[in-house]
């Protein structure tokens, strides 16, 4: 296959460039310590001269070509080395020291082809370097054809519609394509036009990709996939060049599927020219124009996935290319049971598992995150060598994804526990004196992740719209902890960081792109430039932070309030909390019962 062919000249192309690298960085490495070892072994052709001339030279060896000699000097052990400037004048003068009564032995050696290597080497050396560089650049021009062509892998792996939960109505509208991958004339006779392209679009691990293989599959058609970053290189053309051979390999495979992942990675909005930018400018002018290019009979059909639709380029967007665009949302209750149950047949549950329990426990939770809590329940019922995976496994799973993992074994001063108890128990009394927030699941002075405590709700429903006055409880519940603190201990801790991050996020939402501000009004202010914002007044911004820190200040009161009213609950949860260490659902609910 291609990709196993790229593959391939990917690893003989670095093989080729560690060799090189390891020849250069031996020559290097000899020479230099040749060099530091020889030092003080030259013996300079001055000095060489002058010890001749006092008879103190018993032996000179000498290589044909070299102007390098080896001496030996009487009464020295070692012999040095001594560089001659013209060897046919040095030969005439030892033959005369000679002639006069010096005994020096004079040997020839032949050239040697070995010791010549080196200086061949690096003589070459610039003309070696270029040749890797073409090579290089043409293997990079080759993995253009990196799309991988998934047909035999598809069609053993049978994915179906069937394996995709949770997507109902999204599959019924993606079945018309399938028909017209299946028979294409059908339509055709109609004189209607299948769409050419679709946007799929959602929160990461909703199942866009997964979609994608399962119209292919059921159309049994090539999937030809690539990534939206594989098309982004550093050579100026190899984007544009690389879909050209995606579409050139598209329409010899036709009828088929080219699906691009991460497609924000190439269609985000065209800026000018210049820079890093003009390559992806490129890149995504190729891609419009092979859009623009299929013919009706050519069955291809270009499907894309991003999770950030509002950066794509509106040309990419307009009918004739991307004519469809679907959101693949977060399941719904009845699609979290469904994707359970797939995901859990090939997995030993024990028969107190309750599936639509967890499903409802779960909402929000994307087709990724469900798959991972059975993943993470079975590790944990193995390392609990239990023989099925038990409810208690799928709850921890939950825990461990959403807070992180358990910490037992972290010790901390009373001090500390008891300003985490009272924290803990601020956020739990709080949120149930607030008619919208959720029911308490669970109540923890247990480190958790970079957590020190956690109060975990029970998320029974699922919320498409939510109401100012949830948001404002919101920020009363998330600051029930910093008010507890004060309240009890008559001093703040670090510990609130997260909630008053988080509550001056909502906050800040709520005015600037909510428009739940009495005072401002309902206007979008966010993601605006500065300039534009001037059109709001010239202290907009004041005014802006004005209103959040009302927000802020209020739910903050609000909550020490709450906490005052109902200080025998909070004393009666925060000691339980120092006791036990964690509250379970039932156990809060007897204290206020």
């Amino acid at each position: 296959m291609d990709k196993n062919k790229n593959k391939k000249n990917l690893i003989i192309t670095g093989i080729i460039s560690i060799i090189l690298i390891m020849i250069l960085a031996g020559i290097a490495i000899y020479y230099l310590t040749d060099n530091k070892e020889e030092e003080e072994k030259t013996l300079a052709y001055t000095e060489l001269i002058k010890e001749m001339s006092y008879g103190n030279i018993e032996k000179i060896e000498m290589t044909v070509g070299s102007t390098s000699v080896k001496v030996k000097v009487k009464n020295q052990e070692e012999e040095k080395k001594s560089i001659v400037p013209n060897t046919e004048a040095f030969i005439e003068l030892i033959q005369q020291k000679v002639a006069e009564g010096n005994e020096i032995k004079l040997i020839q050696k032949p050239k040697s082809v070995i010791g010549q290597i080196p200086t061949m080497i690096i003589s070459l050396l610039p003309t070696i370097i270029m040749v890797a560089l073409f090579v290089m650049i043409f293997k990079m021009q080759g993995l253009g054809e990196k799309g991988q062509v998934y047909e035999e892998t598809e069609r053993k792996t049978k994915i179906r519609f069937k394996d995709v939960a949770g997507l109902d109505e999204e599959k019924e509208e993606l079945i018309e394509i399938v028909d017209f991958l299946k028979k294409p004339e059908k339509f055709t006779k109609m004189g209607a036009k299948i769409p050419k392209g679709v946007l799929l679009y959602g929160k990461p691990g909703t199942g866009k990709t997964l979609i994608a293989k399962a119209i292919a599959g059921e159309a049994d058609v090539p999937f030809i996939s690539m990534s939206g970053s594989e098309f982004i290189e550093m050579f100026a053309g190899l984007g544009a060049s690389r879909v050209r051979k995606l579409f050139d390999k598209a329409r010899k495979l036709a009828p088929c599927i080219v699906f691009i992942d991460e497609i924000d990675a190439i269609g985000a909005r065209r800026t000018s020219n210049s820079g890093a930018e003009t390559e992806n400018n490129q890149t995504l002018n190729q891609l419009l124009v092979e859009m623009d290019g299929f013919s009706s009979e050519e069955t291809i059909i270009v499907l894309a996935a991003t999770n950030r639709p509002e950066m794509l380029d509106q040309a990419l967007l307009r009918p004739g290319r991307f004519d469809r665009q679907i959101t693949i949302p977060s399941p719904d209750l009845k699609g979290r049971l469904e994707i359970l149950k797939i995901h859990s047949e090939e997995k030993r549950l024990s028969e107190d598992v309750n599936l639509e329990s967890i499903a409802e426990d779960t909402a929000g939770f994307t087709g990724a995150e469900l798959a991972n809590i059975l993943n993470e329940a079975a590790i944990i019922a193995t390392i609990n060598q239990h023989e099925d995976i038990e409810n208690s496994d799928i709850e921890e799973a939950v825990k461990k994804v959403t807070v992180g993992l358990e910490k037992k074994a972290r010790v901390y001063s009373e001090k500390d526990k008891k300003l985490t108890a009272y924290h803990e128990a601020g956020h739990a009394v709080v949120s149930k004196y607030l008619p919208t927030q959720t029911d308490v699941k669970e109540v923890s002075i247990i480190p958790r992740g970079v957590a020190g405590g956690y109060t975990m709700y029970k998320s029974d429903e699922d919320k498409y719209y939510i109401s100012r006055t949830e948001m404002k409880e919101k920020l009363i519940a998330l600051l029930g902890g910093r008010a507890a603190e004060k309240l009890v201990l008559d001093d703040i801790s670090t510990g609130a960081s997260n909630d008053i991050e988080v509550a001056t996020k909502i906050a800040r939402e709520m005015v600037t792109k909510y428009g739940m501000s009495d005072i401002l009004g309902p206007i979008d202010f966010q993601g605006k430039e500065q300039n534009d914002m001037f059109v709001f007044g010239e202290n907009i911004g004041d005014r802006i932070g004005a209103e959040v820190k009302s927000l802020i200040d209020e739910a903050y009161s609000d909550a020490q309030k709450l906490l005052i009213s109902h200080r025998d609950k909070l004393d009666t949860i925060a000691q339980l909390l120092l006791q036990k260490e964690k509250i379970n659902e039932t156990e809060f609910k007897k204290i206020f019962d």
